[in-house]
């Protein structure tokens, strides 16, 4: 029944039927006006949920007007469109299509830009999501011993400013007493992680949460808001939790060891769809295990649950379905 409905009529049947995550996939930075933006690897691989982690478009713009034709230009690639056919769909955003470089909370039209986001993932009029500020949100997927409870942050619309480096090795320094989520997604995302009966849950940042040694955006540059997080799992040991995130044009795995949290915590970052660095590199992450990818990518969560407990693959996927890299962070 799956392939003969359309993503949305997917997320509508949900809450009837629930869908038993066995394959999910993600990514970020697709700029629009890019031809190849590897849907045809991302389809051959048929996932259950596909979840942008952020700049699913370039808009930088205060025009409205042309940021939803951006996305409308997204929406109808047709690798896109065989997606939203075949998978459902879940995301948040990043800078680039939230509407200004590296951008927080001042951006005057971050209303207007949430309305597109939300058109552009199908969310429907009377989602919760639309009746509070920021666009962020959760889906729990599956049932009993196999659900899975997807958290996706919103990393935008209520996060301090960044404060400019005085150095040239980095692009901004820490502040050191400023906020990410604000008051009401903290509240909102410790009742999502403490009333949760799932047996995964992965967390949706756009931005990197663990690596902490380059000078880009990062949860390190606001270290106060990265301890609140650190301090949040620790207290409410959700089963087990990792992140995905984006943003960098590049991608990694990245991973901490927690005193109290009873499992390593991960973040696997993959990005980009469209883009990533001109020339290979590298860059210091005293957490990374495995590589550092900078070819393009996409991100593959297989989970198995034949064996009683949840055993979680990852892999980073790139052109012509080459993998890149992959582990088992359980």
């Amino acid at each position: 029944m799956k392939q003969l409905l359309t993503g949305v009529a997917l997320m509508a049947l949900l809450s009837l039927h629930p869908l038993t995550a066995q394959r999910i996939a993600f990514g970020s930075c697709s700029r629009h006006t890019s031809e190849d933006q590897l849907w045809n690897e991302v389809n051959n691989l048929r996932p259950d949920i596909w979840i942008w982690a952020g700049d699913n478009i370039y808009a930088d713009t205060h025009d409205i007007t042309k940021m939803h034709e951006m996305y409308e230009r997204q929406k109808n690639r047709p690798g896109y469109k065989k997606l939203e056919e075949n998978s459902v769909i879940y995301g948040t955003w990043d800078d680039h299509d939230y509407g200004i470089n590296d951008g927080g909370k001042f951006f005057s039209k971050k209303k207007e830009s949430k309305s597109q986001l939300l058109t552009f993932l199908n969310i429907p009029e009377d989602a919760e999501v639309r009746n509070h500020e920021g666009v962020y949100q959760s889906y729990a997927v599956g049932a009993g011993k196999r659900k899975v409870k997807i958290i996706l942050l919103d990393t935008r619309y209520f996060r301090d400013t960044l404060m400019a480096s005085v150095t040239k090795e980095k692009r901004y320094q820490i502040n050191p007493e400023g906020d990410i989520l604000g008051e009401e997604q903290w509240s909102w995302l410790e009742k999502e992680l403490s009333g949760s009966d799932a047996k995964v849950h992965i967390i949706v940042s756009s931005i990197q949460f663990i690596a902490n040694d380059h000078g880009f955006e990062k949860w390190g540059n606001f270290p106060k808001a990265r301890q609140r997080m650190i301090d949040l799992l620790k207290k409410v040991k959700p089963a087990f939790t990792f992140f995905i995130s984006g943003d960098r044009h590049m991608a990694e795995i990245s991973k901490l060891d927690l005193p109290g949290l009873p499992y390593p915590l991960f973040d696997v970052t993959s990005s980009g769809l469209t883009h990533t660095w001109t020339i290979a590199g590298t860059e210091k992450n005293e957490a990374r295990t495995g590589p550092l990818i900078v070819d393009r990518n996409f991100g593959l969560i297989d989970l198995n649950w034949k064996k009683g407990k949840p055993l979680v693959n990852v892999q980073l996927i790139g052109q012509g379905g080459k993998i890149l890299h992959g582990r088992q962070l359980k």
